[in-house]
C-alpha cells in the first residue's frame, strides 16, 4: 500500500481544495461542533495548511491560544504563512499518536480527516484525551470512503480507479468504528452527525469536482490504473459534467465527545 504523501506538490494541491465553497462549509460545521470560546486553548491535530488554526485563532481571541500539529513539513510551511499574523498560534511537527504537549493542557481539540491515515487510531484518541482538561471537548471528522458514489459510463475503469484511491489511506471506513474507539480511549458523551457532500454539477467549488482531480492525480501510475487510464477517467468525469450528467456523493461524519470530569 502506498499512502498519499504530503509533499510540496500534494500540499499545494490540497491547499487549493481547502479554499473551495464545500471546504469552507465543512470547516464551519466542524467549528460549530467544537464551539471554541474566547480565551480557550485549542489543539488542532493534523492542521494541514492552517485554515482551522487561523479561523480558530479569531474565535479564541488574543487571550486564547491555538496549537497546530502536523507530520508534513510542506503543510506546516503553508500553515506558517497563513497564521503569521496571529500571535496566538503556534505550529509544530508531530505525530497524532505522540502529542508533544502536557497532560490536561487544552480546553478542546479538533482532528479533521486525519485519523483515517493513522494506523492506531484508538491510541491517537487516547493521546487527545490525555492532553484535554477534565470536561474538555473533542471533535473528530472523517470520511467513510465506502459511501463514495460516482456516475461513470465505464464502470470497470471506475472500479479500478476507486480501488487505487483506497490505497491512499489506512482506514477506508473509519467512521464505522470511531464511536467505539472514542469510548475505548476514555471519552464520554460521544455523538455523531452525518454530512453528505453531493453534487450533480462539475463545479470546481464542490467537494465532488475537487476530489475527482485529487483522485486522478493519486492513481496515475498506480499498478492497477496507469497514467493514461487515470487521465481518461478524469476526462470522462469532466465530459459528463459538460453534458449535465455528472454525479458525486460521499458521506462524512463529525464525532463529538468529552473527557470525563
Amino acid at each position: 500500500m502506498s499512502q498519499l504523501v504530503f509533499n510540496d506538490d500534494t500540499a499545494q494541491r490540497l491547499e487549493a481544495v481547502y479554499r473551495i465553497r464545500d471546504a469552507i462549509r465543512r470547516r464551519r460545521l466542524a467549528r460549530e461542533a467544537l464551539g471554541a470560546a474566547p480565551g480557550e486553548r485549542i489543539l488542532d491535530v493534523g492542521c494541514g495548511p492552517g485554515f482551522f488554526c487561523s479561523e480558530l485563532a479569531e474565535e479564541v481571541g488574543e487571550s486564547g491560544f491555538v496549537l497546530g500539529l502536523d507530520t508534513s513539513a510542506a503543510m506546516l510551511a503553508l500553515a506558517n504563512g497563513r497564521c503569521a499574523r496571529h500571535a496566538n498560534v503556534e505550529l509544530r511537527e508531530a505525530e497524532a499518536g505522540s502529542l508533544p504537549v502536557e497532560d490536561s493542557s487544552f480546553d478542546a481539540a479538533i482532528c479533521v480527516q486525519v485519523l483515517e491515515y493513522v494506523p492506531d487510531a484508538t491510541a491517537a484518541l487516547a493521546e487527545m484525551r490525555r492532553v484535554l482538561r477534565p470536561g474538555g471537548r473533542l471533535v473528530v471528522w472523517d470520511v467513510d470512503w465506502a459511501t463514495l458514489s460516482i456516475h461513470s459510463e465505464d464502470a470497470t475503469l471506475t472500479e479500478r480507479v476507486l480501488a487505487g484511491w483506497d490505497e491512499h489511506l489506512t482506514h477506508r471506513s473509519l467512521p464505522r468504528s470511531l464511536a467505539s474507539r472514542m469510548r475505548a480511549a476514555g471519552f464520554e458523551n460521544v455523538g455523531m452527525q452525518a454530512h453528505v457532500f453531493a453534487t450533480a454539477d462539475f463545479d470546481a467549488e464542490t467537494y465532488g469536482a475537487a476530489t475527482v482531480s485529487v483522485i486522478g492525480a493519486f492513481v496515475a501510475g498506480r499498478e492497477s490504473v496507469g497514467e493514461a487510464d487515470a487521465a481518461r477517467w478524469v476526462a470522462e468525469q469532466r465530459d459528463l459534467g459538460e453534458r449535465g450528467e455528472f454525479y458525486f456523493a460521499v458521506s462524512q461524519f463529525c464525532f463529538t465527545a468529552t473527557r470525563p470530569r
